[in-house]
């Protein structure tokens, strides 16, 4: 476990920042005018922002410097990084099976990696603002200083607004990304891990010997970080703990880290799964986010870590875990549980629900007249809480739409492509012509009829003529042959 993979030797050189955010914000700047030019009004406005905040960065560090040297790449980073280019290829992969534009979500998918990472790092600086130190402090990352679930309300934030920019619904774009969220959290907790932190509270007496070694983080060297002379857990121990400053290692911790990235690999099995009995879109986005904020409630129980945040109000601990609990356990019986078909068993589970929570105010409720501890949520727990009860809720109005209308539940919905629309009006236009045409044969023989019947007008009269003298004609023969000889001939 070290911080850092390795450094990259560079010559020693100075770099005022006023100089390199100015020429960054310049270059933001000339890219805002250029994206504008192309009637690109979304991108244009996202780099007109990034270029008043490195102008505004700038003015913050013009007397400040830095000095060029050997570039160490921090494991943290190098993680980060990996997990950002396996989703990539996940989330297109995805889709582009699901029959989403791979173009648009392409640009999508960049805009959400970045909003995460500003979520994740805006959280982290909210809930440890006593940590830094300068300004310039804040947007160092390598080091790690990130929070999950910051990253994913950024990431939600951005995808929102770049598909209502193009008016593409968000649950089916919801339903591709975050797969690639599990995987996000299967690799970056590895880089956790390699760092330190995040770490867990000390295992007891009787835990494994594997696990305690797991669960050993070393005192670096020093100079291994510009700040600091150990990991963040044999810091924390040495500060509150009383281990010995001299000690060459932390005590032995839950390797919390490993824990989530175990989690992280599951929910990827889990969703992929899920998506063979997909029902409606967004359930694939609705199973993650309350699964994941189960999982993380439950991780937080073990997480030591003081870089965590809290928030009020603070009640005894046998309360307040188990109330958590608690509301996971309405949320799956109001909700997920109903993707068991058996009606039996779906009973059964919903009553299970509840015992780890009875189970939990057991453990924990002090003995009779005992004083008990007061705790408050950690924000990764309050906002699990939020976020799982919400899914769920969301989950049993969209899974009985489903049921009711099951094509219009897996709808993509996605606005017409200006060449879809030429070929409909061009078919619409192929239509009206071919209607006139038919209307125009329909036409015809009715014309045709109706032409000799006028032209044929005098020759019928002609030959109804002709019959009545004819017919006069005979009756005169037929008369004379009929009457007295008057002329006294025999």
């Amino acid at each position: 476990m070290h911080p850092i993979l390795f450094r990259v030797p560079l010559p020693a050189w100075t770099v005022p920042l006023l100089w390199v955010f100015l020429i960054a914000a310049g270059i933001a700047f000339a890219g805002a005018i250029g994206l504008l030019l192309a009637k690109n009004k979304p991108g244009a406005t996202a780099a007109g922002i990034a270029g008043v905040a490195l102008a505004a960065i700038a003015s913050q560090v013009k007397e400040q410097t830095y000095t060029l040297g050997p570039l160490p790449i921090y494991s943290y980073g190098v993680m980060l990084g990996l997990s950002l280019v396996v989703g990539w290829y996940l989330t297109l992969g995805l889709a582009e099976r699901d029959g989403l534009p791979k173009e648009t979500m392409a640009n999508c998918y960049v805009v959400t990696a970045i909003a995460a990472v500003v979520g994740s790092r805006v959280l982290y600086i909210l809930t440890n603002l006593d940590e830094f130190d300068s300004f310039g402090a804040m947007f160092d990352i390598r080091r790690g200083g990130l929070v999950a679930y910051g990253g994913f309300l950024g990431g939600f934030l951005g995808s929102y607004l770049f598909l209502r920019s193009h008016r593409i619904p968000l649950l089916p774009w919801a339903d591709v990304a975050v797969p690639s969220l599990a995987s996000g959290l299967m690799i970056t907790r590895i880089g956790c891990y390699l760092f330190g932190c995040d770490f867990g509270r000390p295992l007891g007496e009787t835990a494994p010997a594997w696990l305690k070694k797991l669960g050993t983080f070393p005192r670096w060297a020093e100079g291994t970080l510009d700040h600091g002379s150990g990991s963040p857990a044999w810091v924390q121990h040495v500060k509150e703990r009383g281990l010995d400053p001299t000690a060459e290692a932390s005590l032995a911790v839950h390797p919390t880290q490993i824990y989530e990235s175990l989690v992280g690999a599951g929910l990827l099995a889990l969703l992929l799964l899920a998506r063979r009995r997909q029902k409606f879109r967004g359930e694939i986005f609705l199973i993650f986010t309350f699964s994941y904020g189960v999982c993380r409630y439950l991780l937080e129980l073990l997480r030591d870590d003081a870089e965590r945040g809290s928030i009020p109000p603070s009640l005894p601990e046998h309360v307040l875990l188990p109330a958590g609990l608690v509301i996971f356990a309405v949320g799956y019986t109001i909700g997920f549980s109903h993707l068991l078909r058996d009606n039996v068993v779906r009973k059964a589970t919903q009553v299970l629900s509840f015992v780890p929570a009875v189970a939990l105010y057991l453990a924990l409720r002090p003995e009779t007249f005992a004083a008990s501890a007061t705790l408050q949520y950690s924000t990764s727990q309050a906002v699990a809480l939020a976020t799982g009860l919400a899914a769920s809720i969301a989950f049993a109005v969209y899974h009985k739409a489903a049921l009711d209308h099951p094509e219009q539940a897996m709808a993509l919905s996605l606005p017409e492509s200006p060449a879809a629309a030429a070929d409909r009006q061009a078919d619409g236009d192929d239509d009206e012509d071919q209607d006139d045409e038919d209307q125009d044969e329909d036409e015809t023989p009715r014309k045709k009829r109706s032409a000799p019947s006028k032209a044929g007008d005098a020759p019928s009269r002609a030959r109804r003529g002709s019959a009545k003298d004819e017919g006069r004609a005979t009756a005169r023969e037929q008369g004379a042959a009929e009457a007295p000889d008057t002329t006294g001939e025999a």
